[in-house]
């Protein structure tokens, strides 16, 4: 992997880093094919339950580096120009492992668009969120899809209809961000929360997130009768015996993950 994004895996939280502070972590073709090999590589490995996603210097990710022209997908296949594809993290791979977005700066555009697909939101009191396409005279897409649902349509409207720019406290107040911290706290705030989100059981924990998000695009019935499958399913797991054992000898389960 290039030095532009950086994987760290401590214990069973993987820390993803945007690393292009010269540009303020704005992603280029060689930046989304290194972010693409980061998220492959914790949706893969066994060891990663939690990730940890944040950028180095004044900003997280201040979207699309239109200086070459190449925009934030450079080369692949099915950009924006071409046809709608969802081919990374932030246009919706699915990853059923919980994700803290740990917002440390500006925070624009894919920054955002990547925020939106992510479990929690901690923001450092420094930061900034906006999706700025359209004052360059571009829709945003995958943003406008998801944010209506998550801090509902008028303000929604607002941040995409005008393309300004909001602090951490409005967006919190807005229901982006979960919390607020002092900047200097915001990794030991994100760890803290990744080290709570490891004591549960992790295959249990991925098929609650996976039934919380297939469920709010099928009917309560459907949802209901496929996520007592998936119950049967996690329930036949290694983990699930283990928790049964601990709970009736009164000790802390020990994980593995299988």
């Amino acid at each position: 992997m290039a030095d532009r994004v950086r994987f760290e895996l401590d214990g069973h939280v993987a820390t993803i880093t945007y690393d292009r502070p010269d540009a303020l972590n704005a992603i280029d073709g060689d930046m989304r094919t290194d972010l693409n090999a980061a998220f492959t590589r914790f949706r893969e490995d066994e060891d990663a339950w939690v990730a940890i996603v944040t950028g180095t210097g004044r900003a997280f990710c201040v979207g699309a580096d239109m200086r070459n022209g190449a925009g934030a997908t450079g080369d692949f296949a099915g950009t924006f120009w071409e046809k709608p594809t969802i081919n990374s993290f932030e246009s919706g791979w699915e990853i059923f492992k919980p994700v803290i977005a740990a917002v440390n700066g500006y925070c624009l555009g894919y920054g955002l668009t990547l925020v939106t697909w992510c479990d929690f939101v901690i923001a450092s009191e420094r930061a900034e969120f906006g999706f700025p396409e359209v004052r360059i005279g571009v829709p945003t897409i995958v943003g406008a899809v998801r944010l209506p649902d998550r801090i509902g349509w008028q303000n929604a409207m607002e941040l995409l209809l005008t393309g300004e720019r909001v602090d951490a406290t409005r967006a919190k107040e807005l229901g982006l961000v979960g919390r607020v911290v002092p900047h200097d706290d915001l990794m030991d705030e994100a760890r803290h929360l990744a080290a709570r989100l490891c004591e549960a059981a992790p295959l249990a924990a991925r098929a609650t997130k996976e039934m919380a998000v297939r469920s709010r695009t099928l009917p309560m019935l459907e949802a209901i009768r496929w996520g007592e499958t998936m119950r049967k399913v996690a329930g036949a797991t290694e983990d699930a015996a283990e928790g049964m054992r601990a709970a009736a000898e009164g000790r802390r389960p020990e994980w593995k993950g299988r």
